[in-house]
């Protein structure tokens, strides 16, 4: 989460100045005025591996939709005339941040206020967040799978629960789960990367899970450890960082970000791959293979960037969780309020 609102909103205004030029294609002869970009050269760390150390956000990829529109087929970016209209968005709801910063919205809801969210700095580049398989969809469920029980999740503000297991994991500040925790929501997206001799340490923003990484090599823990974000274990090929995580404890978390949707398996593995392209980008993937629930694997992928002033900020979910009692309590009383009626 950034730095206090307006601080954050200059930040953001003076990166459209600086970069949405050269990123979205004005004349050649304005192009050419751009100096030309020096070679980039993979940092190292004090014993040799490569550097990603950083609090690294996956903003710009806020609002992307998961799977792609069936109008984009297989294409995998947006035009740079699409990209334009999105920048053009973008500004838009800057503008109505500022306003609000000024004169806030009174408007109550369940969510947080719009001058509270966390907002792109840049137009996402892709049409969809998987990227694998070509069309960008989600491979079929399989059958039993269908069956599972889905959690209330973030978008139910209605919810007529039984019991507190009724709501998903994320709902009840337990966790989000690995894929949650990194893919871009609302806000919260940061992924704070500390490196050490033989282990890597990610620190998410998102419910503060701190997944520490050995790789020197050790087999993941017997089969009867599991934990919600699994066993990890990592390594280096070339200058990517590999991380395969297993041991996860089945029907927990689900793909959705807010916390719903059809939970994974215990037979869940996790393959990501963070690459450093860039001073400020690293290129994410994951590749999400789940025997139990998914067809085939596929992979989904987005940019992590270093942004100014980030930092990860404290995440106190429901300050107490008093929303596990106010809606227990208020399904118990729609309950009382039906059976009185049914009396008349």
């Amino acid at each position: 989460m950034r730095y206090p609102f307006l601080v954050s909103i200059a930040a953001v205004a003076a990166t459209f100045a600086v970069t949405a030029a050269p990123a979205f294609g004005q004349a050649s002869a304005q192009a050419k005025a751009v100096p030309a970009a020096k070679t980039w050269t993979q940092p190292k760390t004090p014993w040799g591996d490569p550097d990603l150390q950083g609090t690294w956000t996956s903003d710009d990829c806020i609002g992307a939709r998961l799977d792609r529109p069936a109008n984009f087929g297989d294409r995998l970016y947006y035009t740079e005339q699409e990209l334009s209209q999105r920048e053009s968005q973008l500004n838009t709801q800057l503008q109505t941040d500022l306003q609000e910063t000024v004169a806030p919205n009174q408007r109550v809801g369940t969510g947080p206020p719009a001058h509270w969210a966390e907002r792109a700095r840049r137009p996402c580049r892709q049409t969809s967040l998987i990227i694998d398989p070509p069309n960008g969809r989600t491979p079929d469920m399989l059958p039993e799978a269908k069956t599972r029980h889905i959690p209330e999740g973030a978008g139910n503000n209605n919810p007529k629960a039984d019991s507190w297991e009724d709501f998903s994991y994320y709902i009840r500040c337990i966790s989000r789960g690995v894929p949650g925790s990194i893919f871009p929501v609302i806000y919260g997206n940061g992924q704070q990367i500390v490196q050490a001799k033989g282990v890597v340490t990610i620190m998410q923003e998102m419910v503060h899970e701190a997944r520490v990484i050995p790789m020197d090599g050790r087999p993941h823990a017997g089969p009867n450890i599991r934990s919600y974000m699994g066993d990890a274990r990592g390594h280096w090929e070339g200058n990517t960082l590999v991380v395969e995580t297993t041991n996860f404890l089945g029907n927990r978390n689900g793909l959705v970000g807010n916390g719903g949707g059809t939970p994974f398996s215990d037979a869940m593995k996790f393959t990501e791959r963070f690459t450093r392209v860039g001073p400020n980008e690293i290129q994410y993937k994951i590749l999400i293979d789940d025997p139990k629930t998914y067809a085939t694997p596929f992979t989904v992928g987005f940019p992590l960037t270093l942004e100014p002033g980030y930092q990860n900020f404290e995440y106190a979910c429901h300050e107490g969780n008093y929303a596990m009692f106010d809606s227990l309590s208020g399904a118990r009383a729609q309950e009382k309020r039906a059976a009185a009626a049914a009396k008349k």
